[in-house]
């Protein structure tokens, strides 16, 4: 058995005959109905109620009665992709009312089927030979319009920061000025030329884009010409098509899902899908290496405890899969570093885009503020001390100053 957890918001009904109604219209369609040798065929495909947490408050205003209820689905009602999981658990009843699909716990056997994360948190750190602070992304930005040179140059720069992970703009897609494999060939050679600089390792996130017919062999065309990760809008291609990468032997570099259309489904409290298993369970089952999602704290906020479920489904050991590295992202900027620390530990990436970008001194000073800082947290040493010894972290924190624990 499968199990899916609802929140159900209604000022009347009774929230017991609802989730049974769920439980067999989502299943076997009818029940009591049926001659008695029927049911004893369709028995093994019937849905079953597992729990009903009513929250009825005396004189509740619209939409403050609601229940929280879990329904257990066979395994046998589904084939073993996600689509149809989802389908089946909240197919039709996502359009019944006011019902929210808070998580889901598929059974032992139907995980089996996904092998998750080729390379999670630790593989990735090994690519990288950073074995446990916090790793940095840079994101490039205003990229629709550059041509090559203008690529590189920004690539160059973010690289020379000191970042650790440098990912294309989701929206950059197949143009004339940079397709694929001349914007991946620009921007490892790039890459490689920091490193001589640096000494440090990189991952540069090439975007995939394309049909859906077409993306195993543009993922082959990106590695060979020397990618070291891909980007990929989970949610726009589904959740299977991500499976599909993570799990071909082919495609040997980690994949970064980004949360392009995740606003569609989570920010409401009547309907949608819940972040935690939109962005974090989902995604890790699927097979994403990392994670991208609104932070709690930048221009894209996503509350605090919600923004932490996503992590926890990340990362900890509820599944046989992988763990994943969340990457809180969005308004980030160095005088953050204490609270992203604080709130994530050391297995996060601290993804900024403007922070870096934006610091008056260039992106390169910016990566190194960030860097400045990322020490300087795990060092126990404050921000603004380390800033009077670094003039990019002095800077960036009289531009945005530092938020603390």
């Amino acid at each position: 058995m499968s199990t899916a957890t609802y929140r159900l918001y209604d000022d009347k009904a009774d929230f017991r005959k609802k989730a049974e109604g769920i439980a067999v219209g989502l299943t076997v369609g009818s029940w009591t109905e049926l001659p008695e040798v029927a049911k004893q065929k369709m028995e093994k495909h019937l849905g079953q109620v597992v729990s009903v947490e009513a929250h009825e408050p005396e004189n509740a205003a619209p939409g403050e009665r609601y229940a929280d209820i879990t329904i257990a689905y066979p395994d046998a009602n589904f084939s073993r992709d996600i689509p149809a999981l989802l389908v089946t658990v909240f197919g039709k009843l996502s359009m019944d009312g006011q019902i929210k699909l808070l998580d889901l716990q598929p059974s032992a056997a139907f995980l089996q089927a996904f092998p998750g994360p080729k390379y999670g948190i630790a593989g990735v750190r090994e690519r990288l030979d950073v074995p446990d602070r916090p790793l940095l992304m840079s994101i490039f930005k205003s990229v629709i319009g550059y041509d090559l040179d203008g690529l590189r140059e920004q690539f160059l720069q973010q690289a020379l920061g000191g970042v650790d992970l440098i990912k294309d703009d989701e929206i950059l897609f197949e143009n004339p000025l940079t397709p694929l494999e001349r914007r991946v060939e620009t921007c490892i050679g790039a890459a490689r030329e920091a490193e001589r600089t640096t000494g440090q390792k990189l991952i540069y996130f090439a975007n995939l884009t394309g049909p859906t017919s077409q993306l195993r062999a543009n993922a082959r065309r990106a590695i060979d010409a020397g990618a070291n990760g891909l980007l990929f809008n989970v949610l726009a291609y589904g959740y299977d098509a991500l499976a599909e990468l993570a799990a071909d032997a082919s495609i040997d570099v980690p994949i970064a899902a980004h949360p392009a259309m995740a606003g569609a489904f989570y920010p409401s409290a009547f309907h949608g899908i819940a972040a935690p298993l939109l962005l974090g369970k989902l995604m890790r089952v699927a097979g994403a290496d990392l994670s991208l999602f609104p932070s709690p704290y930048g221009s894209v906020v996503m509350p605090k405890a919600e923004n932490l479920a996503v992590q926890d489904a990340l990362v900890n050991g509820k599944l046989p899969q992988a763990a994943s590295f969340p990457v809180p992202s969005a308004g980030i900027h160095p005088g953050l570093v204490p609270l992203i620390l604080h709130d994530f530990g050391q297995d996060v990436v601290v993804n900024a885009g403007g922070g870096v970008h934006g610091h008056p001194l260039g992106a390169a000073a910016g990566g190194r503020a960030f860097r400045q800082a990322i020490d300087a947290v795990i060092s126990g040493t404050g921000l603004e001390q380390a800033a009077a010894r670094h003039e990019e972290l002095r800077i960036a924190t009289e531009r945005w100053g530092i938020r603390q624990p």
